[in-house]
């Protein structure tokens, strides 16, 4: 049977990469769950329009995490400029509201000089920060929390201190699995500097106007077990590539498990091999499952906005990716013809 949709990708295929005219978008979002595409895509869409893409990565902010990051390469920064990797370090904390600020000021930059800002990422609050703006006041750290309930996940489970939350939130709580520890503490830590629960104040937020209004988005996608074929191959060649070094080489500086750096994916699952809780077999399979549920948790906030124009890229390469982003943003600038 004929690919239909890998039929519209080859004939939308531009010839030649030459940027072209006509595209005033000043702020792009491309955003989707982990291994879809992301980066290369952004890279083809700068070759054809211009600007400079801005991370949305809540890892790839952290120096020295390159490998579990899946930070772009030396070759694809010469591509294309990227701002945001490399701006924290994972020995101390950094939280969205230094991203925002961050990324407010970045993308300010950007559009007065090079636009469009590209804005490219998977970290659904990183996202929100960088193209709506978080307008409720962010509460900062409480280390002294963090180690309390760290203690307690430890001694009595992530279901004893997930259910906490459902006491104080049960909206949130029910949108949080109680292995995402680092996402049910920070609800906890908000609910206790303010005393509001964290959904309330989030609905707040989300009713106000975004900071980029005129902001295009769009979200790339593909068939589930697809996506989980890239998964997979991406964990195998960071583990191929020296994780379990860079890992290492991180605790041995000091970086101790528990800060937030330490529990990303990729991290949280060989610092627990290298610690001999397990087999580097069992980390590795550890991974690839956190990693496939992290990409269902993606799915399931981005497409709770309705302003992505999601696209299925699985039988599209990255050029052509980037050749559907410009045509729908060329599309949005042509005026309508008079009927008649």
């Amino acid at each position: 049977m004929l690919d239909t949709h890998a039929i519209l990708c080859a004939l939308m295929a531009p010839a030649t990469q030459v940027k072209e005219p006509g595209v005033r978008s000043r702020v792009i979002a491309i955003v989707g769950p982990t291994a879809v595409g992301k980066t290369a895509a952004a890279i083809e869409l700068v070759s054809r329009v211009g600007g400079e893409i801005v991370s949305a990565d809540s890892m790839a902010v952290y120096k020295g995490m390159d490998i579990g990051t899946a930070k772009p390469t030396a070759e694809e920064r010469k591509l294309a400029r990227f701002h945001l990797v490399d701006v924290a370090d994972p020995a101390k904390p950094f939280s969205v509201g230094e991203y925002q600020r961050l990324a407010q000021a970045t993308i300010a930059d950007i559009v007065s000089r090079n636009p469009p800002a590209i804005i490219v990422g998977g970290s659904g609050l990183y996202v929100k920060a960088a193209v709506d703006g978080l307008a409720l006041w962010i509460p900062p750290r409480n280390d002294e929390l963090r180690r309390r309930l760290w203690d307690q996940a430890e001694k009595l489970g992530n279901e004893a201190v997930h259910s906490q939350l459902a006491e104080v939130d049960p909206e949130l709580a029910s949108k949080i699995h109680p292995n995402n520890l680092k996402r049910v503490i920070r609800a906890l830590e908000i609910y206790d500097a303010t005393g509001i629960p964290p959904s309330v104040l989030f609905r707040k937020d989300s009713a106000r106007e975004p900071a980029h209004p005129e902001a295009r988005l769009f979200g790339l996608t593909m068939r589930r077990d697809a996506l989980y074929v890239r998964i997979e191959k991406r964990v195998d060649e960071m583990v191929a590539a020296g994780l379990v070094d860079e890992v290492a080489a991180l605790l041995r500086r000091g970086i101790d498990r528990t800060l937030p750096s330490m529990q990303g994916l990729g991290y949280k699952e060989i610092a627990g091999y290298l610690a001999g809780e397990y087999s580097l077999a069992e980390a590795i399979a550890l991974l690839k499952r956190n990693t496939r549920h992290f990409a269902k948790r993606q799915l399931t906030w981005f497409r709770a906005d309705k302003r992505i124009k999601w696209i299925d890229v699985e039988n599209c390469t990255a050029s052509e990716v980037a050749k559907l982003i410009e045509q729908e943003l060329k599309n949005e600038q042509e005026p309508a013809q008079p009927a008649g």
